[in-house]
């Protein structure tokens, strides 16, 4: 697979992206569960920790899941904090390393974490009715190409590695026609985030990309001009939801509270609408079995 950086690709999103957010702020922090100054913190005010994964830009992200973890905090008692990171194995690794709390991760980074890992669910989001979501297949709208075979030789953005989505589903589904990105396509590149992978077609720096249906939705009713001259060409089947996942050896009565504080937003005005912002029903339990 011919891999190529696209250094302009990635310089213009980059100033893209910080044109209005010039600084995202960095939390340093020590291991919650091993650390040494844990018990002068677990003596004071408590720390938890966690990591979006940035299935869009990081500076949306944050600012998309701050006013939640801020509602969560709030009901918890309990002070949460952020670490960001730019890529899903940034994100798998923290949680590897006993430095996160609680992610919210992508499908495709569940699966490969939780033989891994000792993580387990602690909740999923419902969106439309239903914890499932698909991969879009897109293409510029002034292209002439209606149809995945028709991107056969042309450029295609991946988002992350580790994404369901935005990797995964393609690969696959080029693996049942017998052929692979190496065969099928001219050149790829990694955006690693899906409103990137969406804006490299809609500037026509590649042909076409593989996203996060919940992302394009969200654009499409939020901020329509980020998805203006994109068309979708392909939806997946149903996948299970990405989660939000804990580590299994988080103080258990932390771990209950935390659940119920989600599993009961959207029973509350407030983390209804706060919910709604993120297109959110809300968050139930749920187990490996929409992942098989």
């Amino acid at each position: 697979m011919k891999k190529n950086s696209l250094l302009i690709f990635i310089t213009a999103i980059t100033l893209i992206a910080c044109a209005d957010n010039p600084k995202i702020k960095e939390i340093e922090f020590s291991n919650y569960h091993k650390s040494e100054d844990h018990q002068h913190r677990k003596d004071s005010i408590p720390v938890i920790y966690v990591a979006v994964s940035t299935m869009i830009s990081p500076m949306e992200t944050f600012n998309l899941y701050k006013d939640v973890m801020d509602y969560i905090s709030k009901h918890l008692g309990i002070q949460i904090e952020f670490k960001q990171r730019k890529t899903y194995r940034e994100v798998n690794d923290l949680l590897a390393e006993n430095k996160l709390d609680f992610a919210f991760i992508c499908t495709g980074a569940y699966l490969e974490a939780r033989n891994e890992i000792p993580i387990e669910i602690l909740a999923v989001p419902v969106v439309n009715g239903k914890p499932y979501y698909q991969a879009y297949v897109i293409a510029n709208e002034e292209s002439q190409i209606y149809e995945i075979n028709q991107l056969k030789g042309k450029s295609f953005a991946f988002t992350d590695p580790l994404s369901n989505t935005g990797y995964s589903y393609i690969i696959n589904y080029l693996k049942e026609k017998n052929t692979s990105p190496e065969r099928f396509f001219s050149k790829t590149i990694f955006t690693y985030a899906h409103d990137y992978s969406i804006q490299a077609v809609k500037r026509k720096i590649v042909d076409g990309a593989t996203v996060d249906g919940l992302v394009f939705e969200y654009l499409k009713h939020f901020q329509p001009e980020k998805i203006a001259g994109v068309k979708v060409i392909l939806k997946s089947r149903e996948f299970g939801i990405p989660p939000f996942v804990i580590q299994k050896n988080l103080d258990n009565n932390i771990k209950q509270k935390l659940r119920s504080v989600m599993l009961n937003m959207h029973n509350d005005p407030e983390g209804k609408k706060l919910l709604s912002k993120i297109m959110i029903d809300k968050f139930i339990l749920a187990d490996d079995s929409i992942y098989r």
